[in-house]
């Protein structure tokens, strides 16, 4: 590194990657400087610098403590040891040590007190949250979720006739074993108890003991999450060939089926390809963070398709790297048994096929919010063109059912006393024929339309209700 080079680091400040330190005199607070940088991707510390970018200088003396202090720190105050590289930079204010710290292999790394260390921002903090502690470990390849056993699980809680229907054991080395010891030899349960695989993909009511691993799916009409009204809502639950299930199908009549040109008697397609639909929701399904207690979202708007879920990608990952086919098992054990009951192949080819099938898709890794997203944007209806102009003045279409539910709402009522009020028998038939219709046309709204299946949700008229209602 020249001058002039260090110079311009030094201009852009401190940051995650870069530390600024005038000196170092504590083993001690090196090592745990050293630990967030190596738990934290890698960085560089520039010694002989004040925290304004300014350079103080160190002289050949304070060179040679500084090694030996480095040195010590690394191989004796952390666990495990680290490996920087150092250089001498020569300015006209005397040397800078540039000192540059991996990203570590063996992570997590922690102090002689037992410490965990990360960055934020740029300074460091040690970690707490035992959710954050397990996904060190996991980046480390030390544990995967997959294979933690979920407690107070047991082999009755596996529902036979599904893992029956794989015919694991049968014709192989497997048969003839015991139930306890077939699933621990799968990586399926631990003796006692099923591993999180086991229960995702055999286990009878997953949710009773993960409640947040589900699918949460909502259908908007407009383009915007903040919108107080939706289309379609439900929580999809079950193992994971039910939740891909539930899921798909709940993508499938909330998207429009287009002709594309042909005949007026043909059934028509999704106008977004059910292979990359299907090749989107298996990785999610698939390679989210299972330390994390977060449910997957699907989101349909007006415009776009976005599928949510937890934990960023893995560090060796890109968004980049995943668009050529690379691919890093989060969950290995369910990556294995899945590729035998979802349509998952395993081959890092689920990307790439879903954005040759269909190029506008938007990949999003965000590491601050720890999720990904992919959002796959829907095409123009192909009636735009021909639909008649009309003025914003024309109001929607009131079928019989919503007039009645506008001449009985007064004020903000519970479902049960709208019901009650139409004398109706039948919840669904009062949200599919009523409710619905007076959501989707404006004539009706939420009391709390960030939580629609609330028990304390409410539903009152809008103004172009109250309007339709005096008509």
């Amino acid at each position: 590194m020249t001058e002039a080079d260090l110079l311009q680091t030094l201009a852009r400040g401190e940051d995650s990657r870069h530390q600024f330190k005038r000196d170092l005199a504590n083993p001690d607070g090196v090592a745990a400087e050293l630990a967030a940088m190596a738990n934290s991707g890698g960085g560089t510390l520039f010694i002989g610098v004040a925290d304004d970018g300014s350079v103080s200088g160190l002289d050949a003396a304070a060179v040679r403590r500084l090694n030996q202090l480095i040195s010590n720190a690394a191989s004796q105050h952390l666990r495990p040891p680290v490996h920087p590289l150092t250089e001498n930079v020569q300015t006209a204010q005397g040397l800078v040590m540039v000192v540059t710290v991996p990203d570590g292999l063996n992570k997590p790394y922690m102090d002689l007190q037992g410490r965990v260390w990360v960055k934020s921002g740029s300074d460091k903090r040690h970690v707490t949250a035992r959710e954050e502690l397990q996904r060190l470990f996991q980046r480390a390849g030390l544990v995967y979720a997959d294979v933690v056993p979920v407690a107070g699980t047991s082999v009755a809680d596996l529902d036979d006739k599904a893992f029956a229907a794989r015919r694991y054991g049968q014709g192989s080395e497997l048969a003839g074993l015991p139930l306890e010891q077939l699933l621990q030899n799968l990586g399926l349960g631990d003796g006692r108890e099923l591993t999180l695989a086991g229960l995702l993909l055999f286990g009878r009511q997953p949710q009773r003991w993960r409640p947040a691993f589900q699918v949460k799916a909502v259908a908007f009409p407009g383009t915007s999450l903040a919108d107080s009204r939706y289309l379609d809502s439900e929580d999809i639950s079950g193992t994971l060939l039910e939740q891909f299930k539930g899921s798909f199908a709940f993508i499938r009549r909330n998207l429009h089926h287009v002709q594309r040109g042909r005949g007026f008697n043909t059934l028509g397609e999704l106008e977004i390809p059910e292979v990359a639909l299907e090749e989107l929701l298996v990785n999610a399904l698939i390679h989210r963070d299972y330390f994390t207690s977060a449910s997957i979202r699907i989101l349909v708007f007006a415009d776009r398709l976005e599928i949510a879920s937890p934990g960023h990608l893995p560090d060796s990952l890109s968004i980049e790297a995943i668009r050529q086919g690379r691919t890093n098992r989060r969950n290995p054990t369910l990556t294995e048994h899945a590729a035998q009951i979802l349509p998952y192949r395993g081959l890092g080819s689920g990307i790439p096929r879903a954005l040759r099938e269909w190029p506008r898709i938007e990949l999003i890794d965000d590491v601050v919010g720890n999720q990904f997203s992919a959002v796959a944007w829907r095409p123009e209806s192909e009636w735009v063109s021909a639909a008649p102009e009309v003025t914003p003045e024309v109001t929607p279409e009131v079928t019989p059912e919503v007039t009645r539910l506008l001449k009985v709402l007064r004020g903000e009522m519970a479902r049960s006393d709208i019901q009650a009020a139409l004398g109706l028998k039948d919840e669904k038939h009062l949200r599919e024929a009523y409710l619905r219709p007076a959501l989707d046309a404006g004539l009706v709204e939420m009391t709390i339309p960030d939580k629609p299946r609330s028990r304390l949700q409410k539903y009152r008229l809008t103004t172009q209700g109250r309007a339709a209602q005096n008509v």
